[in-house]
């Protein structure tokens, strides 16, 4: 296989063209942006600078972060502090619910940052949010962006239990780097969360993001790995370096590299394969409950 060429950052000091990003338009946005703003309403889209922001809630999806924002980790990627987490809120499942149907959105991704600090992982916060969105805005669908739980899998099962239209878990890089970028995450650990996902009969969805050091070669092992364990949706995006702190960006993945994996991903079986220097996790995530 011929791998096409990537460009080490070291020799372009700014961000390549095909990673700037439009304005955010639109009648639906602008609807959005203004319940956001006279509730005070909170979003990791708009807290994490997404750069797909303005798409996404035109198309009627948002993406909320539960259990605080001080996590128990530190990877090396992730520009979330990590700490010591503040006391559960048990409110916060009314809260997010609320803005759920406020903001009137017709697909919810819910995402967290990882409570290893907390016996049952944060999974009981995740169930009673779950149910209580299902129970003010049944006619919304749900993606979860769930942690490992340290691989105690009844945690795991409370979660699943609610049965979320989509279940996504992160392998976030290759084999090779997982130790260096995912410090207290392990590679064998995700893919046996995202296989008992796929065993519970739930449609299955993880990501990698590019740009860390991996080869064509490491990907594609991910992606071989994360078929064998039934994962039904990939997505591949561009690692961008939150700060001098963080990880560095060791290359730009051209678009045309992207749309190399897509179609080999494709090839290789994959139901749905979003690839593209801008995608994240929960990009096009609403067209993932129709695609197959």
């Amino acid at each position: 296989m011929i791998e096409l060429p990537v460009i080490p950052v070291n020799q372009m000091q700014r961000k390549p063209n095909w990673l700037r990003v439009k304005l955010p338009v639109g009648k639906e946005y602008a609807h959005v942006r203004s319940l956001v703003d006279t509730h005070k309403l909170h979003t990791i889209c708009e807290s994490g600078n997404c750069p797909n922001m303005g798409e996404c809630w035109g198309a009627g999806t948002a993406t909320f972060m539960i259990l605080g924002n001080i996590c128990t980790r530190s990877c090396s990627f992730c520009a979330v502090a990590t700490g010591r987490p503040l006391a559960v809120d048990t409110d916060e499942p009314n809260r997010v619910a609320n803005s759920v149907k406020l903001m009137q959105v017709k697909h919810c991704v819910i995402t967290s940052v990882d409570r290893d600090d907390l016996k049952d992982g944060g999974s009981t916060i995740w169930a009673e949010t779950i149910n209580t969105i299902r129970r003010e805005s049944p006619d919304t669908t749900l993606e979860t962006l769930i942690p490992d739980f340290r691989g105690v899998w009844d945690n795991l099962d409370r979660v699943l239990a609610t049965r979320p239209e989509v279940v996504s878990h992160n392998l976030e890089t290759v084999r090779r780097l997982t130790k260096e970028v995912r410090i207290q995450a392990k590679y064998d650990r995700s893919l046996e969360c995202l296989r008992r996902i796929n065993e519970a009969g739930l449609r299955t969805k993880s990501g990698i993001m590019l740009g860390l050091g991996e080869t064509e070669e490491d990907v594609l092992e991910a992606m071989a790995d994360l078929l064998a364990v039934g994962v039904h949706i990939l997505t591949l995006g561009q690692y961008l370096q939150p700060s001098r702190s963080h990880h560095p960006v060791v290359d730009w993945i051209t678009p045309e590299q992207f749309e190399k994996y897509k179609v080999v991903g494709m090839e290789m079986g994959f139901k749905y394969v979003e690839s593209g220097p801008l995608v994240r996790s929960s990009y096009h995530a609403e067209k993932h409950l129709f695609e197959f």
